[in-house]
């Protein structure tokens, strides 16, 4: 049987891409983009749900019965980098790239997702299910994404996350703490020596955090790392302040728990530290499932993510892949190859083809 995509397809897959770059979808603002895509899968005659500005779609063939495979990317981008030399809304190419926001993370992903769905609901061979959720709010790690869209949905065995990897696989991704900091002194008059610095005090902390070292190195996503990112304090020149804020980017991995991490810090650091959310956690997929069995059956190379993703927020085995560069996101002049965008869909259709649930 042939499973290569073919040429209309790549054209295809190029023109709704510059469609969906010229959509300003920014984390929580997706309904327009939403509606275009839930157009376009229903002209090609699939049966589309919406959850908010989540798009899923069940297989034409699906039967509660057998396994079933989520394909997943999100749609929502970014606020563009001042660094762009054009308007980002405004799909350009240049060669054989295709340049907006959004085209690498991760529209270029969910285009190639899209179309090997339709590939595979054109081309009914498979003993499992698939089912297509393109998601809101992932970016902004918001309520209203993935995980409202899976509250809705039929049980799911595993996944692919589209995320850029060079079509690489992550077995492995990091987790993400985001924490606020607070050192609070005593205000007074910088000419007379009074009163308490509070950015002495948010130093102090921030030199603790940078010399001290978890001790449990993984194997899978390596040390924790933990990297000041933020720091805001003083309104006046002669005024000591009272207040420094700072803020912390915390990867994380599987040995401790995030309320582990979050303990240590507190116990060891003067300022008031709060985690925005505890639940963006480490993920991994065993070593003899069948989704990384497939991958070495096929030659595909394997890594560990130091990105998250919407893998966080699922509760069965998942891996990363997709078309693109991740160095590439939320960087000005975003751009995709279209060599990497067909290469993208094809193969997704082959692993998909050799999957074995």
């Amino acid at each position: 049987m042939n499973i290569r995509a073919g040429k209309i397809i790549y054209e295809r897959a190029e023109k709704l891409l510059k469609e969906l770059i010229s959509i300003p979808s920014l984390s929580g603002e997706e309904r327009v983009c939403a509606d275009a895509l839930s157009g376009y899968l229903l002209e090609k005659n699939v049966n589309v749900i919406r959850s908010g500005n989540n798009i899923i779609a069940l297989s034409k063939s699906f039967d509660h019965g057998r396994k079933t495979l989520l394909l997943n990317s999100h749609i929502d981008t970014v606020a563009p980098s001042q660094g762009y030399t054009f308007d980002p809304f405004v799909p350009r190419e240049d060669g054989d790239s295709i340049i907006g926001l959004g085209s690498n993370d991760a529209k270029a992903s969910v285009v190639s997702l899209i179309e090997t769905f339709l590939f595979f609901e054109n081309n009914d061979y498979l003993d499992f299910n698939l089912i297509l959720i393109l998601s809101a709010e992932e970016e902004n790690s918001g309520e209203r994404g993935v995980s409202l869209a899976l509250s809705g949905s039929p049980q799911i065995d595993c996944a692919i996350v589209g995320e850029p990897t060079g079509m690489k696989m992550a077995v492995a991704e990091r987790g993400l703490i985001v924490v606020d900091g607070v050192a609070m002194g005593k205000s007074g008059h910088a000419a007379r020596g009074e009163g308490i610095n509070a950015i002495d005090i948010a130093i102090e902390d921030i030199m603790w955090l940078n010399n001290y070292n978890f001790a449990k190195k993984s194997p899978f996503t390596g040390e924790i790392r933990c990297t000041v990112t933020g720091i805001n304090a003083g309104k006046q020149h002669n005024v000591i302040p009272d207040r420094c804020t700072f803020m912390i980017d915390i990867r994380t991995n599987e040995l401790y728990s995030n309320e582990e991490i979050m303990e240590t810090l507190s116990k060891n650091m003067k300022s008031e530290l709060k985690a925005r959310s505890l639940k963006h956690k480490s993920s991994s997929v065993p070593n003899d499932h069948h989704l990384v069995r497939c991958a070495e059956s096929l030659g595909v190379d394997t890594f560990v993510s130091p990105t998250t993703s919407d893998w966080m927020r699922m509760n069965f085995p998942a891996v990363k892949m997709g078309p693109g560069d991740s160095s590439r996101s939320h960087s000005a002049d975003e751009f995709i190859l279209k060599e990497e965008l067909s290469e993208g869909i094809e193969r997704y259709i082959e692993f998909i083809s050799n999957l074995k649930l």
